[in-house]
């Protein structure tokens, strides 16, 4: 079973895209932000990481650089984020994510994303 982890701040938004994980068969933890997140990459290792970029304590962007920094895996992360603008889209792939979608995607959508990444 595949593993995946979700940083987002916002409790509902995080379980919302948890539960659309779990129903389609992944193993799921979420994370609340990037300080949450990093330290539970250190503890687990996760096939997929889905990211918000605005966060408190440490934002989407710099979990990325530092996770990136931290492991030698090639861990596909998603930048799921409300922030659309071309620079955070610049950014977010400079800092070593694999695809940038913008919030509301529908599950149908966002599960399609993933299998591709994950090479199903």
């Amino acid at each position: 079973m595949k593993n995946v982890l979700v940083v987002d701040d916002s409790s509902m938004v995080r379980n919302f895209h948890m539960n659309i994980l779990k129903k389609a068969g992944f193993k799921v933890e979420g994370a609340e932000d990037g300080v949450d997140a990093l330290e539970k990459s250190l503890q687990s290792h996760y096939d997929l990481i889905i990211c918000d970029i605005n966060m408190p304590t440490m934002d989407g962007i710099t979990f990325i650089e530092r996770y990136r920094m931290q492991t030698e895996d090639d861990t596909p992360i998603i930048i799921l984020t409300t922030q659309e603008e071309e620079i955070n889209r610049q950014k977010g792939y400079e800092s070593g994510a694999s695809l940038f979608l913008a919030k509301p995607v529908k599950p149908e959508s966002l599960l399609l994303h993933i299998k591709l990444l994950m090479g199903e």
